[in-house]
Formats: structure tokens, C-alpha cells, sequence
């Protein structure tokens, strides 16, 4: 693997220390540098941002090509140069940044699975609509259960069938049919 080369902020004002880190087996490798942090699951890099003068800091999940989250930077002191990084910002970085992935995924979620209820008291069904989103061959799985929990019925769909109490009724009528409309 090829290393790289960082620098390390010493306690001393404007000195810094050259340091040459080989990529090893150990990826968790702990970075906190002025622009830079890194533990082992989030990295923080503060970057310039393209739009205007100011600073902008990614956070990007291990194994992720692209950042999950990217916003504004506070400016430094001097008003030129980022004001760096500290254990206090990463750690509001990290939560923020998990919780736009945990969004990302509920959202996700909401969109492959739908659900509806239809009749009565001891007779009330549930269907539901899980679409699974194959590359290759997408399709969704449309099932009934009763009220315990027990499969009535299932079948698989195109996945965008539209689920809807009039389609679940329509389905359960037909006993369950392969294919529903």
C-alpha cells in the first residue's frame, strides 16, 4: 500500500511535525489534526468550500465513497483559514451524521414497505407490499395475514403494484390469487 504524508500540531505555536503513516491491516487508526479526524467508523475533513470563501466540513462513513453529510465551517480567529477541528465538534459531527443516514434508511424503508388493514373486528387482514428493489429483476411480495399473525395468503407482484385498501379487498376476494390486479 502506499503511505501517506500528515502533519501533527505540536503544542507550540506554528511548529509542526512531518509524519510518514504507512496504510496498515489496523484501518481504525485515530487522526486529529486541524482539518482532519478520523476514528473507526467517521472521518471529518474540513475543505474549502467551492462556492464562496468560506470552509465546509464532510463527514464520511468508513467504506463510503461519498461523504453522508457536508455543510458550512466556522471560520477561524483570523478570518482567512477554518477554525479546526476539536472532540467537542467531531462528536456533534458524528451524531449529526448518523442521524441523516438513520433518516436516509427510515426513508428508504417507508418506500419499500407499505401496509393496509381491511374488514372487520375478528376478521380484520392486514396486507402488505415489500418491494425489493433487484437491480437486475425488481419485484415486490404482496402478503395477508390475520389479526395472530398466520399467512393467508401471499403472492409476488410487479413492483409498482399499488397498494390500496379497494386492491387488498379485491385481492382477498379472488382467494389469494397469484396475481393480483
Amino acid at each position: 500500500m502506499i503511505g501517506s504524508t500528515h502533519f501533527d500540531l505540536n503544542l507550540e505555536p506554528d511548529a509542526f511535525q512531518m509524519t510518514d503513516i504507512q496504510d496498515t491491516d489496523n484501518d481504525d487508526l485515530a487522526i486529529q489534526e486541524p482539518r482532519l479526524w478520523r476514528d473507526a467508523l467517521w472521518t471529518a475533513q474540513v475543505i474549502k468550500n467551492e462556492d464562496d470563501d468560506g470552509w465546509a466540513v464532510s463527514m464520511t462513513r468508513r467504506g463510503e465513497a461519498e461523504p453522508a453529510l457536508v455543510g458550512p465551517w466556522t471560520m477561524g480567529r483570523d478570518k482567512k483559514n477554518p477554525k479546526p477541528l476539536d472532540a467537542p465538534a467531531f462528536h456533534t459531527l458524528v451524531k449529526t451524521a448518523s442521524e441523516v443516514l438513520r433518516r436516509h434508511e427510515q426513508q428508504l424503508h417507508a418506500q419499500l414497505n407499505k401496509q393496509v388493514s381491511v374488514g372487520n373486528g375478528s376478521a380484520r387482514i392486514r396486507v402488505a407490499l415489500q418491494i425489493v428493489p433487484d437491480e437486475d429483476n425488481p419485484y415486490a411480495l404482496l402478503t395477508a395475514q390475520d389479526e395472530s399473525g398466520a399467512t393467508l395468503g401471499e403472492a409476488r407482484v410487479a413492483p409498482n403494484f399499488k397498494l390500496s385498501a379497494t386492491n387488498a379487498e379485491a385481492w382477498i376476494e379472488s382467494g389469494y390469487a397469484a396475481r393480483p390486479r
